[in-house]
């Protein structure tokens, strides 16, 4: 009996040294630079974000963090290596909207966003817009739907990748107004948008911020935008409700993960210094250029939205029969 005794303090006693250097180890972070991982190309919308609060988080945590793009398969290359990641609170990802939708559209993915992610926080929320080159003549969306209905397959449409919500949200589009247009499937939006200029694509569902400067410049026209209310950067575009195209609500958001099995306290103190960040007034006004809303949800509340993204999509991934290998 002594010895089982002796055995399990022993057994207690190392456990708790276990225990207190992983603390330790916590408290103490970071101690060497910090990687976000952005699953798609330089130059798109989740750059965007990412950039610009990364340098923001190297100033208040005394570390560089930087941001790794590694683009591919809609942004399910990156996922995946994110999640093989080693859980030590040096490794985060910055993932979208479109993971949610992978889920369902992926028959092989090889993670699990509910499984081997930690949910941080959202970072920003970004309207998207339906907007087609000037090369075409059409000023609404019933000019579009009624050449699309008359000459079916003869438009395209491009997006960042697969199964990306540019994507689905075409899908649905074409669901709702008995269209049919075919897909271009980009490694990025930054790619994509490259050819939409040259015209080599005729539209594209894509968020506001991606496209708003082009708008302004004329180089591309805005026909709608999938928001209960008009954006105040462009008071001139209708919504899809106004179209007679109800239940198109769709912005692409943008969000933070932490590796699955991350410290809690590492967890904690990067959703309150990616909150803080954000809030900055120069920060804000970064946002508000990408015709964006803050993020900032807690980490549990997150969990709870992207459950939900998870069956919303799932069903129009349903529905618009999309699956890829």
């Amino acid at each position: 009996m002594m010895k089982l005794t002796s055995k399990l303090a022993a057994l207690l006693s190392t456990l708790a040294l276990v225990a207190g250097a992983t603390l330790a180890q916590a408290q103490a972070w970071p101690t060497k630079p910090i990687r976000i991982i952005n699953p798609f190309p330089v130059g798109g919308g989740t750059d965007t974000f990412a950039r610009p609060l990364s340098a923001k988080l190297t100033q208040s945590l005394g570390q560089t963090v930087y941001v790794e793009n590694q683009g591919g398969a809609g942004g399910t290359v990156g996922a995946a290596n994110a999640a093989r990641a080693t859980p030590d609170g040096y490794t985060f990802f910055m993932g979208a909207i479109h993971h949610t939708i992978a889920e369902s559209v992926y028959t092989k993915l090889p993670y699990n966003l509910e499984r081997d992610f930690i949910p941080i926080t959202v970072v920003a929320y970004v309207p998207q817009v339906m907007v087609v080159h000037p090369k075409h003549p059409f000023k609404t969306i019933k000019e579009l739907v009624d050449y699309a209905r008359a000459n079916p397959g003869t438009l395209n449409f491009g997006s960042p990748g697969s199964g990306t919500a540019h994507h689905l949200a075409m899908e649905l589009f074409m669901n709702v107004t008995g269209t049919k247009m075919v897909h271009i499937p980009y490694r990025g939006a930054g790619p994509m948008m490259q050819d939409f200029l040259a015209g080599q694509i005729d539209l594209v569902f894509d968020g506001m911020g991606t496209s708003s400067t082009q708008m302004k410049a004329g180089k591309l026209r805005g026909l709608a935008i999938a928001t209960p209310k008009r954006a105040s950067l462009f008071p001139d575009i209708p919504t899809m409700d106004e179209v007679g195209i109800p239940g198109m609500v769709i912005s692409t958001w943008y969000a933070l993960w932490a590796i699955k099995r991350t410290p809690k306290e590492v967890v904690e103190r990067m959703y309150r210094e990616t909150v803080k960040a954000m809030n900055l007034p120069d920060m804000k006004n970064i946002w508000a250029s990408q015709v964006a809303e803050t993020g900032g949800m807690p980490p549990e509340q997150f969990a709870t939205f992207v459950h939900s993204e998870i069956g919303r999509w799932g069903k129009v991934v349903k529905d618009a029969g999309v699956k890829l290998d």
